[in-house]
């Protein structure tokens, strides 16, 4: 297969996925549920379809064509997957079978049947990429690594595949801008934000940074169309665990009846928890962003307005050029000899 077929074929991919039958979803949705409890139909829709968003044909080509077309030479590439959100192993699939390299994919015990359904739907709409996709327990024979984990599991793939070219990623999280300005219909296109996935991403928004003495009401009000999330009982069950901890440890903070928010300097909030950290300037603020920035995913302020940051609403909506944490999958693999 040259370039130009391979890009086809994920194009061809993106329509397929644009269109896929809501019964077929739902059954899909159902399997995944299965093996997973966190991937619920919602859940699983909104990864297909943020899929083909990421495969439109106009931005894949754009995107594509910054790089070479065919690799120096031909590298088995072993990948290990994470499995927190639905389908999030497909960008670095995507990376290795696009610039031509085979894929040696080791996948999440906690996403084996979406990640395993769209290698099959792959393959069906270009059968050559069967040779080009294997799925190992092991990836002894890779000659460079991709690995996505927390940070412990960073330390251990950097001990293993420390010898070869590797592209070890760490954990990250998303944060929220707000300056007391926004309206509630700003302030309700940060719902997806937080609440998408069950706030179990990268780039969902898990800390806010609210200028000193914030009114937090109309936040408050504004997320309440989201009360839905409380009827997943694993996220019920975190809520009523995080909430009681806080009642006992008598730790001020605000309750929506499905949302906690709380003062903490941490950027990372368990589930069902947002940390909240307030600035005094617009210098305080950013000097606060950049002591987190090695560990921020993405940034989101109403419309976009705060330098660097995303709308509200378009954290989980990432275009295929938005590498997670920041760094080129593509150059890498173009770079390797």
């Amino acid at each position: 297969m040259n370039h130009s077929e391979r890009l086809a074929a994920f194009v061809a991919l993106g329509q397929r996925l644009a269109t896929i039958p809501a019964e077929e979803l739902t059954n899909l949705a159902a399997q995944a549920r299965n093996q997973n409890a966190w991937f619920d139909r919602p859940s699983v829709a909104a990864a297909v379809a943020g899929l083909a968003h990421l495969l439109a044909e106009e931005p894949l080509r754009h995107w594509a064509a910054r790089y070479p077309a065919e690799p120096t030479t031909v590298h088995p590439i072993g990948v290990v997957m994470a499995g927190n959100i639905p389908m999030v192993g497909f960008h670095d699939m995507l990376c290795v079978l696009l610039s031509g390299h085979v894929l040696l994919a080791k996948l999440s015990k906690d996403d084996t049947v979406l990640m395993l359904w769209l290698m099959e739907e792959l393959t069906k709409l270009e059968p050559r990429f069967t040779d080009a996709i294997k799925v190992l327990p092991r990836l002894n024979a890779a000659d460079a690594f991709i690995a996505t984990g927390s940070d412990n599991t960073a330390r251990y793939f950097e001990f293993y595949f420390g010898k070869k070219p590797h592209l070890i990623r760490r954990n990250r999280t998303s944060v929220g801008v707000l300056t007391g300005q926004e309206t509630s219909a700003d302030l309700a296109q940060l719902g997806p934000d937080i609440f998408q996935y069950y706030g179990l991403g990268c780039r969902n928004v898990s800390k806010l940074f609210v200028p000193t003495g914030y009114d937090f009401v109309p936040l408050l009000d504004a997320l309440q169309v989201h009360e839905g999330v409380f009827d997943h009982h694993k996220y019920k069950n975190n809520y009523d665990y995080n909430k009681s901890i806080l009642l006992v440890n008598r730790v001020p903070h605000y309750d929506t009846g499905f949302l906690l928010l709380t003062q903490n300097p941490a950027l990372v909030s368990p589930i069902s928890i947002v940390h909240y950290t307030e600035y005094s300037s617009e210098i305080d603020l950013v000097d606060q962003l950049t002591d987190v920035a090695v560990q921020t995913q993405c940034v989101v302020s109403a419309a976009g307005r705060f330098a660097g940051s995303l709308p509200f609403g378009q954290a989980q909506s990432p275009g295929v050029a938005e590498y997670a944490d920041r760094v080129d999958t593509m150059e890498f693999l173009a770079e390797l000899p």
